[in-house]
């Protein structure tokens, strides 16, 4: 064998050595925690939460699943857990479709949970892609399958992260790696998983949230040249029959489980933007939300909160980042309501709080 071949096997082996050891590395610091829950190191958590769930899933005791958009995203699970009296685990996704929650849930659903709190509305019930060919979600880490594993260690990114959670364990390097943590150059930067995806304690939450900042949202999307935007992906027969697929779907496969759900308090700017601007997708919306209403009305294991036309909440512009997205104060109110059992849809008459919302809706005039 000729000094080149030699050099070539070598390198081969090298090549193969650094790879099993970065496979290793991974499987050892686990840092989604997706084959055990940290033990050996302390767990870090990444604020993707479409990535950080399927680990979640696996590595966190709950009976409890909390589930929503970027309407949900920002609620502590020691609230949820405090107000509710139960091991609750956030898996809210900003943005996901019915059919993103659904897979997710249908994960979770796995370690038998007791109860889903669910928030929901007629919006992520439009078109969406298939699960298959949704690129933000990792699909087969949650099926842990050959080929999820197998992207999980071998992923370069996923050895990194390994090593820099390997070294923030030492003592002495601890304080350098928080500094780089600050610095956004890794992916697991949270340590306590009551603080993932919430507000940092010093936010100024006036700033984020006020009534000049909702105002101006409200103008802008009801704005001639915004219009579009409000009616964009708004279908009754896609809705309808994305939410009768999805969402009855789970519900229907997990009769042991409670559903409590609810439509959250978009402001009262929202509804009023649709009314000037977008008249039509004012009426579907409403003829979307009636149909969810009746069809969840019918489940035994269902409870359906309406906090729509929660005057003190939805007309007090100064809890809203824009017109939909509300401040943690609010997230309290919903949680000590859901509690206390205050505005849960009645069975007998399940559209009774579409109904006082069309007439908030038909009444409000805005004030500049």
């Amino acid at each position: 064998m000729d000094i080149h071949a030699k050099n070539v096997i070598r390198l081969l082996g090298a090549s193969a050595a650094i790879v099993a050891g970065a496979v290793l590395l991974t499987f050892v610091v686990d840092p989604l925690q997706l084959f055990r829950p940290a033990r050996l190191f302390a767990a870090m958590y990444s604020t993707d939460s479409r990535f950080q769930d399927a680990g979640l899933i696996r590595s966190q005791t709950f009976d409890t699943i909390f589930m929503g958009t970027s309407l949900a995203i920002h609620f502590r699970q020691s609230d949820i857990d405090r107000a509710l009296g139960v091991r609750s685990l956030k898996l809210s996704m900003t943005g996901s479709s019915g059919r993103e929650q659904v897979f997710v849930l249908s994960s979770a659903m796995e370690r038998r949970p007791k109860r889903v709190i669910w928030q929901m509305d007629d919006w992520i019930f439009r078109d969406t892609t298939e699960i298959d060919a949704d690129i933000y979600i990792p699909a087969n880490l949650y099926r842990r399958n050959v080929r999820g594993l197998a992207d999980y260690l071998l992923s370069g990114a996923m050895a990194r992260e390994s090593l820099w959670i390997a070294l923030r364990s030492i003592p002495p390097l601890k304080p350098v790696i928080a500094g780089l943590t600050r610095g956004m150059l890794f992916e697991f930067r949270i340590a306590d998983i009551d603080d993932l995806n919430v507000l940092r304690p010093d936010s100024d939450i006036g700033a984020l949230y006020n009534a000049k900042r909702a105002m101006t949202s409200f103008e802008r999307i009801s704005s001639p040249a915004n219009a579009g935007y409000l009616g964009e992906g708004y279908s009754y027969e896609l809705q309808a029959k994305n939410f009768e697929h999805d969402a009855i779907g789970l519900i229907e496969r997990n009769p042991n489980v409670q559903f409590d759900i609810y439509f959250p308090p978009y402001s009262i700017l929202q509804w009023v933007a649709m009314r000037d601007a977008s008249p039509v997708t004012l009426k579907t919306v409403y003829e979307v939300t009636e149909t969810m209403a009746r069809r969840l009305a019918r489940f035994p294991n269902v409870r359906l909160f309406d906090f729509r036309a929660v005057k003190d909440i939805t007309h007090d512009l100064s809890q809203y980042a824009d017109v939909v997205h509300h401040s943690p104060n609010v997230d309290l109110k919903i949680l000590s309501m859901m509690a206390k059992g205050e505005h849960v849809v009645d069975r007998n008459a399940p559209t009774a709080s579409l109904e006082e919302l069309k007439a908030q809706v038909a009444a409000y005039r805005v004030e500049h």
